[in-house]
């Protein structure tokens, strides 16, 4: 999935010598806690957080700070045809909330934690009606296929499967299954000799 696919498209911005007290009148009338600095022509300027802004709220008022003091020069940013792995990890190696997107300098959204998070929670189906197992095996590529052959074979329908390993190096793989009864097939899969740790209705 490319970050446009799930980019916040012409996000609320504000110029660099508006007040600080306008951009955070702007972020909390829209629950926002980046702003994305831009010039004319929505030319990405810098970035500016909430939390930063609130900082800085007492010093503007004695005239010593302005926007463009507390905004983020240069901010790190993604282009719309980046996949969203890559704001992922952006995001998660340099622990920030938010990444403007960029096309030649131009902004043209911006991609939260929050959107990766409703992403990865669609993709996992935690939200929809659907059953889970966690079946733990060897580190063998093969018993995936066989686990998956075994669900099959049992009437469970896979809509995803992830993987997780434990400290043994043991894998556990946790299959996302469309809304089913699951005894059969943890019967299935214990027989096959996979260990079930967990089989969710």
């Amino acid at each position: 999935m490319q970050i446009r696919d799930l980019m916040i498209s012409s996000p609320i911005t504000i110029t660099a010598n508006a007040p600080i007290s306008r951009a955070i009148e702007l972020m909390k009338v829209n629950h926002i806690r980046h702003l994305p600095v831009v010039s004319k022509g929505k030319m990405l300027e810098g970035l500016v957080t909430l939390a930063d802004l609130k900082q800085g709220l007492i010093p503007s008022m004695l005239g010593d700070v302005s926007l463009k003091d507390l905004m983020i020069k240069d901010p790190i940013t993604v282009g719309p045809e980046d996949d969203i792995e890559t704001a992922a990890q952006i995001i998660y190696k340099h622990k920030i909330g938010g990444l403007p997107v960029t096309k030649r300098g131009r902004l043209v959204g911006i991609i939260t934690e929050t959107d990766l998070l409703r992403a990865f929670i669609d993709m996992m189906g935690i939200l929809s009606s659907t059953s889970r197992m966690d079946v733990a095996a060897g580190n063998k590529p093969e018993l995936l296929k066989k686990a998956l052959q075994i669900i099959n074979d049992a009437g469970g329908d896979v809509i995803n499967v992830s993987m997780t390993l434990q400290k043994s190096r043991k894998r556990v793989y946790h299959f996302r299954l469309a809304a089913c009864k699951t005894g059969l097939i943890k019967k299935a899969l214990a027989n096959g000799g996979f260990d079930v740790l967990a089989a969710i209705d």
